[in-house]
């Protein structure tokens, strides 16, 4: 047996956690046999509704065994129904996974049928579960930044150097900086091909079962049991052969616009250019 096999197998022992929000989710099947997900990273620990950092929309053919990427900055302008316009992360905090799907749906013409929330300590235990010596990353600039309240604490020096798990998530949220969001996104979509291409080397498939099992006090999916059991087993023996990302708004369609209080410096954009850029790359009509 092949240790794709062995490892796939082995996920069947796997046990699933129940999402919170799934009565609410009203996922839509497109039809055509691919799968969206819209990927959310969240920090518990800043507030009792925690915020959306990072906005994603993943789709993955296993026919093709291919897989798109979308990043959605957490300022972009949109309308949220029911609560007229605002930065898009704030469709989470006022109604959750659900409303934000309603948002894209509504502002971006995409439909998304299920969702997984991270918490960014299940970020630190993928990386620290496939990467117990830490993943060499090359950090493009000196990053030192401390919040407020210390929960968070970036002290990252330029060059080639290994991270542990808190560290590279130090280098993806890192954002004080002229490029902004920009760059932060640019580091998301860097780390997660590190991180895919490490899940899909020979040591980090053996890793896939119990990677599975530490991060799942820290997801929050309406992916059911058996729907999680059989994506993971799909993806260890017909790995993803590549990886296409964009971000959104593009950089040829997007402007700063301060907005009154509470809302304040948006990223402003042409909405029928940004829906229809997304929905080419999405091959969604």
């Amino acid at each position: 047996m092949s240790q794709q096999a062995s490892a796939a197998e082995s996920i069947d022992q796997v046990e699933t956690v129940e999402s919170v929000y799934k009565e609410d989710f009203n996922g839509k099947d497109n039809g055509d046999g691919k799968m969206t997900v819209l990927l959310l990273g969240v920090d518990q620990r800043e507030a009792e509704i925690p915020r959306t950092d990072t906005i994603m929309i993943a789709e993955y053919d296993p026919a093709s065994k291919e897989a798109k990427l979308a990043s959605l900055m957490r300022d972009l302008y949109v309308e949220i129904p029911g609560h007229g316009y605002n930065k898009l992360n704030a469709a989470f905090a006022l109604g959750g996974p659900e409303l934000l799907r309603e948002t894209i749906a509504v502002n971006l013409g995409i439909e998304i049928e299920y969702y997984s929330i991270v918490d960014f300590q299940g970020f630190t235990q993928i990386v620290d579960t496939l990467s117990p010596d830490g993943m060499q990353v090359d950090v493009e600039k000196n990053m030192q930044y401390r919040s407020g309240d210390g929960t968070t604490d970036i002290q990252l020096q330029e060059g080639i150097q290994t991270l542990d798990g808190e560290e590279l998530l130090g280098y993806v949220r890192y954002r004080s900086d002229a490029r902004g969001d920009f760059a932060r996104v640019e580091r998301q979509q860097k780390v997660i091909q590190l991180l895919k291409d490490e899940l899909l080397s020979f040591q980090g498939v053996l890793k896939a079962p119990r990677l599975i099992g530490n991060i799942q006090p820290y997801i929050d999916t309406n992916l059911g049991g058996s729907k999680m059991i059989q994506v993971g087993k799909d993806l260890l023996l017909n790995p993803v052969e590549s990886m296409d990302m964009i971000s959104i708004p593009t950089t040829d369609n997007v402007w700063d616009e301060r907005k009154p209080y509470p809302i304040g410096l948006v990223l402003n954009h042409d909405e029928e250019s940004t829906k229809q850029t997304l929905q080419n790359f999405f091959e969604q009509e």
